[in-house]
């Protein structure tokens, strides 16, 4: 089979690999739309184990399964979650299923850029959602990036009314933005700056698009009442972005840090100025468990998070250099695709 093997962003070369061969309680699936994940081009975290095959989100058909797959048959449509928890450790037993051991070392086989995947015992288990029918494949590729937004406001605790602010409007900072007002938050504010993202931002729900550049604080409180947000998401590992939300919090309100920084990034804080007499709660979150996946897919199911309005580029497999390009580059695009098959 073919597959995009990456050796860095500008370097994706098609290469033939065999078709993975499935043993008892595996699945077979042919790829038939994987998307581009804002980190999958980030070139520090996996430059040193390059060559590799990457691709998480990922949906497809059923072509073959193995000896005990009683759930699933061939000819079913599905979304796959590469990052399985155990269900019984420590961390998921207290909800925290996404820094479960065994979940930081499941995956599925060799990866999203290709033709054919295989899927592992564990991840047919509790990593496999049977689309319905008029679930496009397409759409079905937000279900892993909409499942870790999920996660993350869940964490957060949002309040209907609230003032959220989302700064970075790349693909997580507009499933935020469109989350958030589909949660019923009072005011909903996107930054960034690329213009392109902030029409984005304008197009998929925000009340507010605002500059990056400028005083957000400053424009918080205009618009606010004289009050900053009651939760501020970090989709940009930018450190000026971290001071920026340290800033743009009201008391009582809560920080959620989505995105990572590049190594070695650090920012001071004043621990007096931010935290004494201020109830500040600041948190992170990382990945979605089976629970988020499956609510995902039914917000999607439900057009509720309409992810079609998101994807700007659709590319066949050859072309999977092209789009790492422009995932990359983050300027004229939101969501890239790939379609094997094509």
């Amino acid at each position: 089979m073919k597959v995009a093997m990456w050796y860095n962003d500008q370097d994706v070369r098609i290469e033939e690999r065999p078709t993975p061969k499935i043993g008892p309680g595996e699945v077979l699936v042919r790829v038939e739309a994987s998307g581009i994940c804002g980190s999958d081009v980030m070139e520090w975290y996996r430059i040193d184990r390059a060559p590799l095959i990457l691709g998480h989100e990922v949906s497809g058909q059923i072509v073959a399964v193995g000896e005990g797959v009683k759930r699933y048959k061939e000819g079913d449509r599905v979304a796959l979650a590469h990052h399985v928890p155990c269900n019984t450790c420590h961390y998921c037993l207290s909800g925290h299923h996404t820094v479960c051991e065994t979940l930081r070392k499941t995956n599925f086989d060799p990866g999203g850029f290709v033709e054919f995947v295989r899927i592992p015992t564990i991840n047919v288990d509790r990593g496999i959602f049977v689309l319905p029918d008029h679930v496009s494949y397409e759409d079905a590729t937000f279900v892993e990036p909409l499942a870790c937004v999920l996660r993350g406001q869940r964490i957060t605790h949002m309040q209907p009314g609230s003032t959220v602010v989302v700064i970075g409007s790349g693909i997580a900072g507009l499933l935020q933005v469109m989350l958030a007002h589909a949660f019923g938050a009072g005011r909903v504010i996107a930054t960034d700056l690329n213009e392109y993202r902030l029409e984005a931002a304008r197009r998929l729900g925000a009340d507010i698009a605002i500059n990056a550049k400028e005083d957000l604080p400053s424009r918080l409180r205009q618009s606010n009442q004289g009050l900053l947000a009651d939760l501020v998401i970090v989709c940009t590992g930018a450190p000026p972005a971290i001071t920026q939300a340290l800033k743009s919090v009201e008391r009582g309100g809560t920080i959620l840090f989505f995105a990572t920084t590049n190594p070695g990034a650090t920012t001071p804080i004043s621990m007096n100025e931010l935290f004494w007499r201020t109830e500040i709660t600041i948190t992170s979150s990382y990945g979605g468990s089976p629970g988020d996946y499956q609510t995902a897919l039914d917000l999607i199911g439900a057009k509720t998070i309409p992810v079609s309005q998101m994807i700007t580029h659709r590319l066949p497999l050859a072309k999977t250099g092209l789009g790492f390009q422009l995932v990359a580059e983050g300027q004229n695009s939101i969501k890239v695709i790939i379609e094997p098959q094509k």
